[in-house]
C-alpha cells in the first residue's frame, strides 16, 4: 500500500485531523492537503504518484538537433571514422552558433540507444599518462599488418609525434626491412624535421639487443643524427600507447573503405587518411583540436648539435661453418658471408667481434681467419695464397 493511500485513508475514512496524520506519517501538513484535495478531485486516481518530470524544460534539446546529432553519428561511423560526442560536437560547431555541452551530445545518443555500457573497463581516473612537453621531442613508431583483397598480407609502419599525436608518416611494405624503416624515418624527417629521441618496441627492425647483440641499421643511423633512442620493456606494448591506439584508428577507417588491389593505390589511400586524421579530426587529448593545430602550437624539440658517438660494439658468437666453408655475420642489418675454406665446413668455431675487426678461431684455440669486413660486399673471399 502507498503512502498516499495511508494518509487519504486516515484523514476521510477515518475522519482524523490533517495535522494529526502529518505528525503520525512524518510527512508535511501541506502534503496531506494536497493528497486529500486532489482524493476529492480524482477519485482513486489520487492514490498513484506523480511523475516529478517538470511541465516545461526550456533548454531541452529539440528534436530536430537530436535527429542531427544522430545523422552525425551514423555517417562518421559508416565512414570508419571516430563517432564520439567530442568528434559529434566538433562537427556540429562548424554549422551552428551555439552547441550543446559534450554530456548533452552523449545523453542523447545513450537514449537513442548508440552508447553500450562497458562497466568492464577501467576508469579513466586509473590511467596513468605521460606526454612530451614539445612537438619533436619523442617520436614513436610501429608496425602494424593488412591484407590486401587477394590475401596478400602487408606491413605499414606508423610514426606518431607523441606530443600533438600528428602523423609523421603511414607506410606500406609488403615486408619491412631495417633499410626500408631508415629511408621512411628520413621521408618523415625531410618533412618535419628531425625529432630529439625516438620511441618503439624491441622488433628485429628496431633493434638487435635480443637477437645476439648486434645493432640494426635504424639505431646506427639514429645515433649519427644525435637522436636519442629508446625501446618499451619487452611484453609492454602501452609504453608506445599511441601508436597502438592510431593502429586500430586506422583499421577501423580501413574496414569501411573500398578494396584496392594494388600496394601502391593502398599507400594512396594512407595518405589520404594521414591528412585527415592531421587536420579535420578533433583529438580529446588535444583539448578537441587536431593534431595538427597541436603541432604547429609550440616551438619543435630538434636533437642536440653533438651528441655520444657509436661505442665500440663487441660480440662473441659461436657458430659452425657451413658446408661450403663459409659462416655469416650480420652488420649494419645486412648478412656478409666470411670464406674459411672447404676444408674446414663442419666445424664449430669463436667468432671474436670488434666492430668490424673479426677474428675466428676453433674451440681449441686455433686462428682460422683474421679480416677487417668490408661492409660494401656480401662475400669476404679468402686473401689469394
Amino acid at each position: 500500500m502507498s503512502m498516499a493511500r495511508l494518509v487519504i485513508t486516515a484523514v476521510v475514512v477515518e475522519g482524523r485531523s490533517k495535522s494529526e496524520v502529518a505528525r503520525a506519517y512524518g510527512v508535511s501538513r501541506r502534503w496531506v492537503q494536497l493528497l486529500v484535495a486532489r482524493y476529492r478531485e480524482e477519485g482513486d486516481a489520487a492514490y498513484e504518484p506523480r511523475s516529478r518530470r517538470p511541465r516545461s524544460s526550456p533548454h531541452r534539446v529539440d528534436e530536430a538537433l537530436e535527429d542531427e546529432i544522430v545523422e552525425w553519428r551514423k555517417r562518421l561511423q559508416s565512414e570508419g571514422l571516430d563517432a564520439g560526442a567530442v568528434t559529434i560536437a566538433w562537427h556540429l560547431g562548424r554549422s551552428r552558433e551555439q552547441v550543446p555541452a559534450v554530456s548533452t551530445i552523449w545523453r542523447v545518443l545513450s537514449r537513442r540507444g548508440f552508447v553500450v555500457a562497458q562497466p568492464h573497463k577501467r576508469p579513466r581516473s586509473s590511467w596513468v599518462r605521460f606526454e612530451a612537453d614539445q612537438p619533436n621531442e619523442r617520436w614513436q613508431a610501429d608496425v602494424t599488418h593488412w591484407s590486401l583483397p587477394d590475401g596478400t598480407e602487408i606491413e605499414i609502419l606508423n610514426i606518431i609525434d607523441d606530443h600533438s599525436r600528428l602523423v609523421i608518416g603511414s607506410d606500406a611494405r609488403t615486408t619491412f626491412k631495417a633499410t626500408d624503416v631508415v629511408a621512411c624515418f628520413h621521408k618523415a624527417a625531410g618533412r618535419y624535421g628531425f625529432p630529439a629521441s625516438m620511441l618503439t618496441d624491441n622488433g628485429a627492425i628496431f633493434t638487435g639487443a635480443y637477437r645476439g647483440q648486434g645493432r640494426v641499421a635504424l639505431e646506427i643511423e639514429l645515433v649519427a643524427l644525435h637522436v636519442a633512442f629508446r625501446h618499451s620493456r619487452p611484453y609492454h606494448p602501452q609504453t608506445c600507447g599511441k601508436v597502438e591506439r592510431f593502429h586500430q584508428t586506422l583499421k577501423q577507417w580501413l574496414a569501411k573503405q573500398p578494396a584496392v588491389a594494388t600496394l601502391d593505390e593502398f599507400q594512396n589511400t594512407l595518405d589520404h587518411f594521414a591528412e585527415h586524421y592531421n587536420t579535420a579530426r578533433p583529438h580529446r587529448a588535444l583539448g578537441r583540436r587536431t593534431p595538427a593545430e597541436a603541432y604547429a602550437a609550440r616551438p619543435k624539440a630538434s636533437p642536440p648539435a653533438t651528441g655520444p658517438t657509436i661505442a665500440d660494439h663487441y660480440r662473441v658468437r659461436h657458430d659452425i661453418i657451413g658446408p661450403t666453408g663459409v659462416i655469416t655475420l650480420r652488420y649494419n642489418s645486412r648478412l656478409h658471408h666470411i670464406g674459411i675454406g672447404r676444408a674446414q665446413a663442419g666445424r664449430p668455431v669463436l667468432m671474436l667481434v670488434h666492430d668490424l675487426e673479426i677474428r675466428i678461431l676453433t674451440t681449441d684455440g686455433e686462428l682460422l681467419r683474421e679480416l677487417t669486413l668490408d661492409t660494401t660486399r656480401n662475400y669476404q673471399p679468402q686473401a689469394p695464397r
